[in-house]
């Protein structure tokens, strides 16, 4: 019988550590845990540790060093599996680095080696919640007139690659099916619901419950079969934004060479977000009407110009949380770049080719599997799709400014390759943009 697993993910500080001591001292199955941390002294596996009845600390794993989703995955399997054949027990608990992707990791226990002896229950990740509304959910309405608004927390690239620490953040609250907003006690009720009605637009189909000091029911994490990959892959607010604005005449940003083709899901949403001071019921409003937040997307096919596009970036509006899409950047016609947004930072990156950019056997080829796929006659599938999450956000100029960026019909005529271009070139290249405030 497989043994059930839930992966807990979370930025640094958000207490992941003191959610799963809490965790084991109340629960009463044997729970082994694997706790990941990026340097070279696993400090939350010897708080971990110290807080078990588990003899010797047997069934507490260290993988130091390296990061879980990526340099250290194949050290991950051959733990689990190793674990799962030295010792008996009831349930094993993730705990990645707080730079740690939620999915690569869950990859592993659906399609890699650990499948077998392991089923993965749930991904759950973990908020600050006065963090989280700090940098993410504040729009001034509770301060008094006379106070400053706080200082923005910088955002920097982590210890380990080039991705912004706030794009990390979004990709963990977007591919989880349990929401965790810890540290209440920090934030007045108002705060709360803002935070907890953003993380509702961002990932639409995750359960959300609010606690203080990690203190959460072992049931409430323990035994829920939530997990389903391919839901879970694709229930990000962002995705549903751009499904919602492409409709079936124009089809989804994704449907492209890169190898990321969209799958439709049913994804119900049910809000029983109980407990812990967060009660909803079916009759509370839709998230774009409560606290200004609004979803919308961006759908052009005329390439953007890269030095207004990147002059863009770095003075995007303070009211823009997230934006996330393939763009068309004039230079880069064999490039399909995505573009991440999260906070202060975008994030493009070269994630695979337009098919237009095949020969044409390969573009017949690709067009036969995918019927639905909107094609220009001179640009083919070359396009700027794009999903904007924001709160208080003026939309029309957002709008308006980026089809600024889009090549004049003078350019479209000039040479294209006289332009300055910061967009990144090759596959899995990356370009970090931060804001100038």
């Amino acid at each position: 019988m497989s043994v059930p697993v839930t992966v807990l993910c979370g930025e640094l500080g958000a207490g992941k550590t003191t959610l799963l001591s809490t965790l084991l001292e109340s629960t009463d199955r044997d729970v082994a845990v694997l706790v990941n941390d990026v340097g070279d002294v696993n400090v939350d596996a010897d708080l971990v540790e110290a807080r078990t009845d588990l003899e010797g600390g047997e069934e507490v794993l260290a993988l130091e060093n390296g990061c879980i989703c990526c340099s250290l995955g194949g050290e991950l399997s051959r733990s689990v599996i190793r674990l799962w054949q030295e010792h008996d027990f009831d349930h094993l608990v993730v705990e990645a680095s707080g730079v740690g992707e939620p999915e690569p990791i869950a990859r592993q226990f659906v399609r890699g080696p650990a499948g077998g002896p392991y089923d993965l229950e749930a991904v759950v990740t973990v908020v600050d919640a006065r963090r989280f509304h700090d940098r993410f959910a504040d729009d001034g309405s509770d301060r008094e007139s006379d106070t400053p608004p706080a200082t923005p927390e910088r955002r920097g690239e982590d210890d380990s690659g080039n991705r912004p620490l706030a794009d990390l953040v979004l990709a963990q609250v977007e591919f989880c099916d349990l929401l965790v907003v810890n540290k209440c006690d920090l934030v007045d009720a108002a705060e709360r619901e803002r935070v907890v009605t953003l993380l509702e637009t961002l990932q639409p189909r995750a359960e959300i419950v609010t606690t203080e000091y990690g203190a959460l029911d072992p049931e409430d994490l323990l035994g829920v079969d939530r997990f389903d990959l391919e839901a879970a892959t694709d229930a990000a607010g962002w995705k549903r934004a751009l499904e919602d604005e492409g409709g079936a005449e124009d089809g989804t940003c994704e449907e492209h060479a890169h190898g990321h083709a969209d799958n439709e899901h049913d994804h119900d949403h049910e809000d029983d977000h109980t407990d812990h001071d967060h009660g909803h019921d079916d009759e509370h409003a839709h998230p774009p009407e409560r606290y200004g937040i609004v979803v919308d997307g961006y759908h052009r096919r005329r390439p953007l110009h890269p030095e207004r596009f990147a002059a863009l970036l770095s003075d995007l509006p303070d009211e823009l949380v997230r934006a996330k899409g393939l763009c068309w950047i004039a230079g880069r016609d064999r490039q399909a770049i995505t573009m991440s947004q999260a906070g202060d930072e975008t994030t493009l990156e070269v994630t695979g080719r337009w098919i237009a950019s095949l020969s044409e056997d390969q573009q017949e080829l690709y067009r036969e599997g995918q019927s639905d796929l909107e094609w220009d006659d001179t640009w083919g599938d070359r396009e700027t799709r794009l999903a904007l999450i924001g709160r208080g956000l003026d939309l029309e100029a957002l709008t308006q400014r980026l089809d600024d960026c889009l090549l004049t019909d003078a350019e479209l005529d000039a040479d294209w390759s006289t332009f300055e271009n910061p967009a990144p070139t090759g596959m899995g290249e990356t370009v970090v943009i931060s804001g100038d405030g």
